[in-house]
This record gives structure tokens, C-alpha cells and sequence, in this order.
């Protein structure tokens, strides 16, 4: 094991196929272990670069092997597939892991902290409990339409459901399916209090975040955007500039040039969808108050929404407001609207 001087590592839920090069780029060891076998191995291995693609759980075993000494590199799954040789399989997959590890020009994923993923659960339960709430609502709107009704959508209704139920005349519906109704309303009304108490959670780790309070001084960044975006970028130190974080959200346009000529198409929707919506709908609620809104964009905005479609214009608000806030993260400084820095014009 001394010889191995870089280890590719296929990650499983269970089994971990692991190739190992030395020196000379050779590969030397090649073997399938379980999650147990894999830390006591890398335990023994004497300090190296260890590959493996950013997928499920990757964040936890790059901080082990932190932690053991070993160097990380979390590479992201699409950019290892064009070194897959031949048929696929987890060993080749290793092995183009740790050759796509290799090269010079090859983008990284940052390990995230143990509190940065508890965060980030925080989150993903509220988005799945917001999935729930939006399948509850379409499913009592469903069963309603089957009776001849047709229920009206927005929370402000579904909250007071029965209270409308009982102006609708000539519609007596029969009591089994009333009883079941209810059963619908009170999951709706759980999840109401499940999504409120996630709220609650995520602000107050907003407060005591100096970085979120930083980038809610942006117009277009509340507690969702500001807590989300530290979670996942941190201090922006992974990227060169503005413009490289908002191409990583996708909100650039997407390129498609040959023999000279320049083709840009529609936004990339490239990296992570979330932090993207969240941004796009920052910039909406800017929009969406454009005639009495003063703050540092409204002669800019004006102009363009002159010329441009709404979407058009919110795109390009959104790739702003991403930029301002990798300046604000980067520089630790609130944003005053006054100046802002080159390239952000």
C-alpha cells in the first residue's frame, strides 16, 4: 500500500471499488470492499490523494479522510465520464476517477462542514414538506372536481375550505366524503406548521450567520437566499470572479460555436437548481414592484424592461444579484448600492 500514490474510489451504499496508481500512473491495487473495510484501509494508507465523484455521501468521507491525512479531490460525475475507456463498469469507473483526478484543468466540489449539510437538511426537509403540501392541495382540489366543484387555488381558500364549502348552494356533498375531506384538510393544516417551523429554524441560523446578514443589504436576498447560498458556497473563495459563480448557476448563456461563429442561446441551467430559483425569484419580487421601487437598479431596470421581456430582464437581474453577492462574500462588506465592483455594471 505504500506504492499508491493516488486511490479512485467508485462510491456505493454499501461496496466501494477502489484503484489505486503509483508514481508512474500504474495501477498497483484494485479491489471491491464494504464501508467498514474502506475506513480501515484508508486508515493504514500512508497520506495520498484520494478521487471520487461528489454524489451521496461524498462529503462525509472526504472529511475522514481529512481527517486521516489524505488529500481530497470531489470531482463532479459529469466531468469523469468522458474518461470512461471501453464498457462500463464500477472498477473503470474508478480508475477514470483517478485519471480525471489528474488533470490540470479539472474543476473541484469543496467539502462541505458538518454543520453546512445540517443546514442543508434543514432545507431539503422544508422543500420535501413544501412537495407535500402542493400534492395535498392538487389532491383535495381533484376529489372536490369529482363532486362537481371546482375549488379555487391559493392557500388563502384551502384555509378556510369548509367556510367555502358551505357557501356553495345546491352542492350537498355526502358525509363519508366530508369526513374524508377532513382528514385532507388536517394533513394540509400539519403541514402548514411543519413548513412554518423549518422557517423558524432557518432564520434563526440566518441571525447568527454574519455572512447572511451581510447578503440580505442586497435588494432581491432574504433569509431562504442568504442561508442557502452560505451553505453552499461559503465565502466564494472556489471561484475566480463573479461571473464564474454565475456561470456555476447556470445563468449564463449556453454556448454552441463552430467554425468561428459565436452562438449563445438561452441560459445554461447548468449547477445548482435551487440556489437558481431562489435568485430568479428574488429578482421577480424586485420586478414586481419596479414602479415604486428606488433602490440601486431602478434607472438600469427601467431601461431594459423598456426593450426586453419580463423574463429577459429578471434573468439578467438574477445574474447581477448573484454577482453582487460573490462581492459580498468575498469582500465581507455589506452591499451600500452606491458603488459596486468592476464588472458588475
Amino acid at each position: 500500500m505504500s506504492s499508491i500514490k493516488r486511490l479512485g474510489i467508485d462510491l456505493g451504499k454499501s461496496n466501494f471499488h477502489l484503484v489505486g496508481l503509483d508514481a508512474t500512473e500504474s495501477t498497483v491495487y484494485r479491489k471491491k470492499l464494504s464501508r467498514s473495510k474502506l475506513i480501515e484501509f484508508i486508515t493504514q494508507l500512508e497520506p495520498c490523494t484520494i478521487a471520487f465523484e461528489a454524489c451521496g455521501g461524498s462529503h462525509w468521507l472526504a472529511r475522514k479522510c481529512i481527517q486521516l491525512g489524505h488529500r481530497v479531490k470531489s470531482i463532479p460525475p459529469q466531468y469523469v465520464k468522458p474518461y470512461v475507456k471501453g464498457n462500463k463498469n464500477d472498477f473503470i469507473d474508478a480508475a477514470a476517477i483517478a485519471e480525471a483526478s489528474t488533470r490540470p484543468d479539472m474543476r473541484f466540489v469543496p467539502t462541505k462542514s458538518e454543520s453546512a449539510q445540517s443546514i442543508a437538511a434543514c432545507h431539503r426537509i422544508r422543500e420535501g414538506f413544501v412537495g407535500e403540501r402542493t400534492a395535498c392541495m392538487s389532491r383535495i382540489g381533484a376529489l372536490l372536481l369529482e363532486f362537481g366543484l371546482s375549488f379555487p387555488t391559493g392557500h388563502k381558500t384551502m384555509k378556510e375550505l369548509f367556510f367555502w364549502l358551505g357557501k356553495q348552494k345546491g352542492s350537498a356533498l355526502p358525509e363519508m366524503f366530508l369526513l374524508e375531506l377532513q382528514v385532507a384538510h388536517d394533513h394540509y393544516l400539519y403541514l402548514n406548521e411543519r413548513i412554518e417551523q423549518q422557517d423558524r429554524k432557518i432564520k434563526q441560523r440566518v441571525k447568527e450567520n454574519d455572512l447572511c446578514q451581510l447578503l440580505k443589504t442586497v435588494p432581491g436576498i432574504g433569509d431562504m437566499t442568504a442561508s442557502q447560498l452560505v451553505m453552499e458556497v461559503g465565502n466564494g473563495a472556489e471561484f475566480k470572479n463573479g461571473r464564474h459563480m454565475a456561470a456555476w448557476l447556470g445563468l449564463v448563456p449556453r454556448q454552441y460555436s463552430t467554425g468561428g461563429k459565436t452562438t449563445l442561446l438561452g441560459i445554461s441551467k447548468r449547477g445548482n437548481k435551487r440556489l437558481r430559483c431562489l435568485f430568479v425569484h428574488g429578482a421577480r419580487s424586485v420586478l414586481s414592484r419596479l414602479e415604486t421601487y428606488d433602490g440601486p437598479f431602478t434607472d438600469w431596470l427601467k431601461k431594459l424592461r423598456g426593450s426586453k421581456p419580463f423574463n429577459v430582464v429578471c434573468i439578467a437581474l438574477a445574474n447581477k444579484l448573484v454577482r453582487i453577492a460573490w462581492a459580498v462574500l468575498s469582500s465581507h462588506k455589506e452591499f451600500s448600492g452606491k458603488t459596486l465592483q468592476p464588472g458588475l455594471q
